[in-house]
């Protein structure tokens, strides 16, 4: 694949970072984890990808996320939030706002449903993403503006929702190499003065982790994510009341490790292009990888964020939507997502378990003349739903119970009887279509 060519200046600031990361590598004896090299490359002061000058979202930038594609996700998003901040705080915390579309169109939403938080806060670590927000709030809805703020950590406590949309898959993530002769994590190092690939044997946390996941064979190559379960866990002391709704690309785990994903789903952003070569231009690629979601309910609930209050489950971004717009989907229902997620007959989730409805290919409008529009807005947002890609919501919460009709209830999914045919485990993976933030692919990368 042919990339564009960058300026200049993005040159030259490529080349600083990349010097910063060759001392880094010589000063740690000559390797260092790819999760050191993911957050060097994303975070340097100055000089990472997040934390330059450089233009992320939209057209001039590498991709463009759903927020910005239309204002159905935040109206989809805000009957959660409003369920949330009823039953915990009139608060909302935004973890990683992008370039603030979704908090000006979900401030609106909140409006419009008399339902306004007290509070919006933002915890965004890039001056220029930071600047960005500010910008898009006080032209989106600059009436409101001065209900939100910025935060440059994690408050000591917190009640009401958290929000983090497309944040888990920017976290650094550990490499794991599964070989014949063991368990090895892939690091880098330095050959002929560029960047290259090194494994040393796992150890600690990582191995600890990597030898739970008996099902996957050698040889084959994925990421764990350490950073992200620690995240989660730190909201686990955070929390006091509310919850947790995180939106990302991603799988449970039984489907993120398939045969077929034998070489991860690591994939870097530049101009709209996706490729494989993390080592490429470090800090003008955006770097990211799908979400274990399954790792992230157990991290949830190991960090005493379900309780019976307020059990959590996975569902697919298409039927998220669909759902919060009146649409009606034929699911499948799946035990993958948690060693202890079961499902009854009728597909319905049991309190405390965790539930991944996998994607449908059927939307059933209750309102036929907004099928078109539903459909489409439905499929942009959610793209490659069906495709071996999906959007997941997850839900994690602590003392919140939601409201007991089925159809309004925040994070259980409703009791319906599925129909269709679930994506098999033998199915062959196929590559994603074209969207708007190219994922990694859905077999081995060629």
């Amino acid at each position: 694949m042919t990339l564009p060519v960058p300026d200049a200046d993005a040159a030259a600031s490529s080349a600083r970072l990349a010097a910063h990361i060759t001392d880094e590598i010589a000063g740690a004896g000559g390797w260092i984890s790819f999760s050191r090299y993911m957050d060097l490359a994303l975070y340097a002061p100055g000089l990472g990808y997040y934390s330059g000058g450089a233009r992320k979202f939209g057209g001039a930038g590498d991709f463009v996320t759903a927020p910005e594609l239309s204002p159905l996700f935040a109206q989809a998003l805000a009957a959660q939030v409003t369920q949330v901040m009823a039953a915990s705080a009139p608060r909302i915390l935004e973890a990683g706002a992008g370039s603030g579309a979704l908090a000006a169109e979900l401030l609106l939403e909140l409006e419009r449903r008399g339902a306004l938080p007290e509070r919006y806060d933002i915890l965004e670590l890039s001056g220029e993403l930071r600047a960005r927000q500010q910008d898009s709030i006080a032209k989106g809805a600059p009436h409101l503006a001065e209900r939100v703020g910025w935060l440059d950590t994690l408050p000591e406590t917190f009640s009401g929702a958290v929000i983090a949309n497309e944040l888990l898959d920017a976290l650094p993530v550990n490499l794991v190499a599964w070989r014949e002769d063991g368990l090895f994590e892939r690091g880098v190092g330095l050959q002929n003065d560029t960047f290259a690939w090194r494994e040393r044997p796992a150890a600690g946390t990582l191995l600890a982790v990597s030898q739970g996941l008996t099902f996957v064979q050698p040889p084959y190559v994925s990421e764990i994510n350490l950073a992200a379960r620690a995240w989660i866990a730190e909201w686990g002391r955070t929390l006091q009341r509310g919850a947790l709704l995180l939106i990302d690309y991603g799988f449970p785990q039984r489907e993120y490790y398939h045969p077929q994903r034998a070489e991860g789903t690591l994939m870097c952003h530049y101009r709209h292009h996706a490729h494989g070569d993390p080592f490429w231009l470090p800090g003008l690629n955006d770097i990211t990888a799908h979400v274990d979601f399954t790792a992230m309910a157990e991290a949830g609930h190991e960090a005493g964020l379900d309780g019976q209050e307020a059990p959590h489950a996975a569902v697919d971004g298409a039927d998220f939507l669909g759902d919060r717009h009146g649409c009606q989907r034929r699911c499948t229902p799946s035990t993958d997502l948690g060693r202890q997620g079961r499902t009854d007959q009728t597909g319905g989730a049991e309190r405390r378990d965790h539930v991944v409805v996998e994607p449908s290919r059927a939307i059933r409008v209750a309102r036929p003349r907004r099928e078109d529009r539903l459909r489409e807005a439905c499929g942009a947002l959610t793209p490659g739903v069906g495709f071996g890609v999906q959007a997941v919501a997850l839900g994690v919460g602590r003392h919140v119970s939601g409201p007991r009709s089925a159809a309004s209830r925040p994070w259980t999914m409703r009791r319906r009887s599925c129909g269709g045919p679930s994506r098999a485990a033998g199915r062959p993976a196929r590559r994603p279509r074209a969207r708007c933030r190219p994922r990694g692919p859905c077999g081995p990368r060629g």
